[in-house]
C-alpha cells in the first residue's frame, strides 16, 4: 500500500479578469510532500475557474499555446454578445465566462500523474468582481499513490424529448446527489473520488460542471448547441453593420460569412503558438465549419468530484455552492433517458 493521502487547500488571487496560473511552483512552496506521491488531484469549487486535463495542459505548455487556445474560446463567446443570462441583471461577460468554461472543456476536478513534468494550469475566466477587486479563489490539492474502485453502477437519467436539452443532475427530482452521499458514507470514504461517466453507447451528449440557471442553460447554452457559431456570427454582423455605416459602397456587395472567416484567422493564430500539425488544424477547422456541437467544443463525457474529510465531516462531497453536474444533449434520446455510470474510488 502507498503512503497515507495528504490534502490541503490552496488560496489563489487572480491578477485579472482572465488569469492563468501554473500551480506547480505554488504546490512545491506550500508542501513538497505532495510531489512524492504518484498522483495529485486538483479540485476547483468555482464555475468560471478550473483546470485543463493533463494531456491538454502539457501540450499547450510545451508550445506556449495557452493564450492562443483561450483567444479562440474568447472569440467564440464575445464578451458583450446578447446573452439572455445578462438580462437577469448579470453582466454579459459573466455569461460569456460560463460558456467559455464549458466550451474550453475546463474541469472542476482533475488527476495528474506526478512523474510527468507538465504544467498545472488554473484558468480563471472571471477573476475580477464588478468593483474591480480580485475574486477569492481556492483549490483543493490531494496527493495519493493508489486508488481502488469500491462501487460501480449505472443509473438511467430521464431526459425530455427535446433534441437540445440540459438536465441538472444535482436537482432534487433526479436524486443523484442523495445517492452519491449515501454511497460515500456507506463505504466510509475519507479520501476518494466520484466519477460520473456517460455510458459508452450514449451519443450526442456530454457532461459538465457549472452553474445551472435557466436562462444560461436553457437559452444561451441551447443556442450554442443549436448553432455553435451563433455569438461569433453576431459579432461579425455587428462589425459589418458598423462598417457599412462608415463605407456603405465598399461593404454593400460583401457576402463573406464573417464568423467562419474570423474563425479560420483565429485558428491559424492558434496553430502558430501551439505547433499542432496541419492535418490537425484542417480537421479542427472542418469541424467548426460543419458545426457539430460534440466536435466543436471539448465536450466531456465524464465529470468528477473529490470526497474528503478535511472539512470536518466524513465522506463529504467537495463542491462549490453553484456547482452542478449537468447532462447536455444535442440530439434526442429515443428512450428518453441517458445512462450515467457511477464509480466510487477510494484513495490510499
Amino acid at each position: 500500500m502507498g503512503a497515507t493521502p495528504f490534502e490541503y487547500r490552496l488560496d489563489l488571487e487572480p491578477e485579472g479578469r482572465l488569469d492563468v496560473a501554473d500551480l506547480r511552483q505554488s504546490v512545491r512552496e506550500v508542501n513538497e510532500m505532495v510531489g512524492h506521491y504518484q498522483k495529485t488531484l486538483f479540485c476547483s469549487s468555482h464555475t468560471t475557474a478550473g483546470f485543463f486535463e493533463q494531456s491538454l495542459g502539457s501540450r499547450l505548455g510545451r508550445n506556449q499555446g495557452v493564450d492562443g487556445f483561450l483567444q479562440l474560446i474568447q472569440e467564440l463567446f464575445p464578451q458583450q454578445a446578447d446573452y439572455k443570462f445578462g438580462r437577469l441583471g448579470q453582466k454579459a461577460g459573466n455569461a460569456a465566462s460560463h460558456l467559455r468554461y464549458i466550451g474550453a472543456g475546463l474541469r472542476n476536478c482533475v488527476t495528474y500523474h506526478n512523474h510527468i513534468d507538465s504544467p498545472v494550469y488554473f484558468v480563471d475566466l472571471d477573476g475580477l468582481a464588478d468593483d474591480g477587486e480580485p475574486r477569492k479563489r481556492n483549490a483543493a490539492v490531494l496527493g495519493y499513490d493508489e486508488e481502488r474502485v469500491v462501487h460501480e453502477e449505472t443509473l438511467p437519467i430521464p431526459v425530455s424529448m427535446h433534441p437540445i436539452d440540459s438536465v441538472n443532475l444535482r436537482g432534487d427530482q433526479v436524486g443523484l446527489f442523495e445517492k452519491l452521499r449515501e454511497l460515500a458514507t456507506t463505504h466510509g470514504i475519507e479520501k476518494g473520488r466520484i466519477d460520473l461517466t456517460l455510458d459508452a453507447d450514449e451519443r450526442d451528449a456530454g457532461l459538465t460542471v457549472n452553474l445551472y440557471e435557466t436562462l444560461l442553460m436553457q437559452n444561451d447554452l441551447r443556442e450554442v448547441l443549436r448553432d455553435p457559431l451563433r455569438f461569433l456570427s453576431e459579432k461579425g454582423r455587428n462589425l459589418l453593420r458598423d462598417a457599412k455605416r462608415r463605407d456603405p459602397v465598399a461593404i454593400a456587395n460583401k457576402t463573406i460569412d464573417y464568423a467562419k472567416y474570423d474563425l479560420v484567422t483565429v485558428v491559424n493564430q492558434l496553430f502558430d503558438v501551439t505547433g499542432f500539425n496541419e492535418s490537425f488544424i484542417e480537421r479542427f477547422i472542418a469541424r467548426f465549419v460543419a458545426v457539430p456541437a460534440d466536435r466543436l467544443f471539448r465536450m466531456k463525457r465524464s465529470v468528477s468530484y473529490l470526497v474528503s474529510d478535511l472539512g470536518g465531516s466524513s465522506s463529504e462531497i467537495v463542491q462549490g455552492t453553484d456547482q452542478s453536474p449537468i447532462l447536455l444533449q444535442w440530439r434526442k434520446s429515443e428512450s428518453q433517458s441517458r445512462n450515467v455510470r457511477i464509480r466510487l474510488v477510494q484513495f490510499a
